[in-house]
């Protein structure tokens, strides 16, 4: 389908730039407007005759006529190589696309111009523009500048020596362009654990960090693709704040982005894979540590025809201008989102382990950070806990600061035994103490006492310690003692007056109204 015309005003705009000198591929970074386009417009211009410069001279009616094919003027001679030219330019590169052959072109072009080229002539001329589309360019690198990475295509394996089961491992592969310097490590997958983990193997190889890191494409590297800004997953932003590099991505199926890379990948079949091809391995580090003998003698071995090697230019250009690694070494963790259940816990999923957070979060989505030995949460970008790591299944670890009061009570409650109980009575006072005692004995089991002792307890807190005591004075020779008996007693204020007589329950105080048997004579 032909593009949309562009109006004046864009058109002008391009003008401009070219006559400026601006490249056609900046001319579409600044206009939107498709390359192909941009060298329709300015091809319709040369043919006429004018220049840019030229051309921005010309009236709008004028402009448009020969940008917008609105001109009427006879056609010339040699039309149908210019009409070939301009269609293959616009349609040429749909041949890269799935099921797009050049038979399928030429029927196209055919409909569009009856008189034109023929089906040789035609794949003629397409040939010539993909050969011409084709060239490459000889980039040169600065020490230090970049590093490449990319998974070999092929794999390497081991073999587990009980079961005979037979492992694929994935090669990752890291290439330093200015000196060709290689590094090879046999991975257990592709996944963003173990990348992170072969960066850093890599970079503790090469004894620092290049200014930048070019990866390829992987789904555990980039979140979303993007030409000019490719967004990586959380994780590989904090592993390139930590290590203090750039981190890029290659364009979707542009293997030239990392040329360096796939030029490393054929030098690793040819110097490594094929010096392991005999060679069985029954674990990964055993794999490896064959790698890395192949791999310290590739970049020892002198390049054809020279008396230098990929370690002799690294070492004497490369490393000292790379960027020194941190002090300590970068600590993976993963991360969950969650959401905080009603008892203020947090599920591990890979542990099925639950951890508590201050109990005003819950029903709040929290993110969790967890490494090997540590679980964090986060909510809001504030950190609001930090547990130890627990593996056991279905368990819970909980501190007691993030407990509601009367939940931080009961789980205090819960560690006591009858000795808590008569030692916190004894800082109130004897008679206290002598009344949780009583209390303790008057059940078989003293667990069935602890809640009605906890409540004698919090009576010191309600009215005072004084109070409590004095009236745990008036009951020392009271056979029961009871929690009720105790409140009633300090909430009418019995502890104002003289004690007399007791039978369970029932207390008799000498005053005014109480009248003896001398009464009745």
């Amino acid at each position: 389908m032909a593009a949309k015309p562009k109006n004046m005003d864009q058109i002008r705009s391009l003008l401009q730039q070219k006559a400026n000198n601006v490249s056609i591929r900046a001319i579409e970074r600044n206009t939107g407007i498709a390359r192909n386009t941009i060298r329709g417009y300015l091809r319709r211009i040369q043919e006429h005759g004018y220049s840019p410069k030229q051309a921005l001279e010309l009236g709008d009616q004028m402009l448009a006529r020969i940008c917008l094919n609105q001109d009427v003027a006879p056609r010339s001679p040699g039309h149908r190589a210019q009409h070939m030219a301009a269609w293959i330019a616009d349609h040429g590169k749909d041949l890269r696309k799935k099921h797009v052959t050049r038979q399928i072109l030429w029927e196209e072009y055919r409909q569009e111009h009856p008189d034109g080229y023929g089906y040789t002539w035609f794949c003629r001329h397409l040939n010539e523009y993909l050969d011409h589309k084709e060239v490459t360019m000889i980039l040169d690198h600065r020490p230090g500048e970049k590093m490449m990475i990319d998974f070999a295509g092929d794999e390497l394996s081991w073999v587990d020596r009980h079961t005979g089961e037979v492992t694929p491992a994935p090669v990752w592969v890291c290439v330093l362009p200015f000196s060709s310097q290689m590094y090879v490590q046999a991975t257990g997958s592709q996944t963003l654990a173990d990348v992170a983990d072969s960066f850093q193997n890599t970079v503790e190889f090469f004894g620092g960090v290049t200014q930048s890191v070019l990866f390829d494409n992987l789904k555990s590297v980039v979140k979303r693709a993007d030409r000019y800004e490719p967004t990586f997953t959380e994780l590989m932003e904090a592993l390139a704040v930590h290590y203090k590099a750039t981190f890029m991505a290659t364009r979707v199926r542009k293997p030239r982005d990392k040329a360096s890379a796939e030029t490393g990948v054929n030098v690793a079949y040819q110097r490594i894979y094929a010096k392991l091809r005999n060679q069985t391995f029954y674990s990964l580090g055993q794999l490896n540590q064959a790698i890395r003998a192949e791999l310290i003698a590739l970049n020892a071995r002198n390049f054809k025809g020279r008396d230098y090697s990929r370690n002799d230019l690294f070492q004497n250009y490369e490393k000292p201008v790379l960027i020194d690694l941190p002090s300590q070494k970068f600590i993976l963790w993963k991360r969950a989102r969650v959401k905080v259940q009603k008892n203020y816990h947090v599920i591990l999923g890979q542990d099925m382990h639950q951890y508590s957070v201050p109990y005003r979060h819950a029903g709040k989505t929290v993110k969790l950070y967890f490494t090997a030995t540590q679980v964090e949460i986060y909510h809001d970008l504030q950190r609001i806990a930090v547990h130890t790591r627990n593996r056991s299944r279905y368990g819970y670890t909980t501190l007691a600061e993030h407990m509601p009061s009367n939940h931080r009570a009961v789980q205090l409650f819960k560690g006591w035994n009858a000795n808590d109980f008569l030692f916190r009575a004894g800082k109130i006072g004897p008679a206290t103490h002598h009344a949780i005692a009583v209390m303790l004995d008057t059940r078989a089991f003293p667990e069935q006492t602890y809640n009605a002792c906890l409540g004698v307890l919090r009576l010191a807190g309600k009215f005072s310690p004084q109070r409590l005591e004095s009236v745990c004075q008036l009951l020392r020779d009271s056979p029961k003692i009871t929690y009720r008996l105790i409140h009633t007693m300090l909430k009418n204020n019995r502890d104002q007056h003289l004690f007399t007589q007791q039978e369970e329950d029932h207390i008799t105080v000498e005053h005014a109204n109480v009248r003896g048997p001398d009464s009745f004579q």
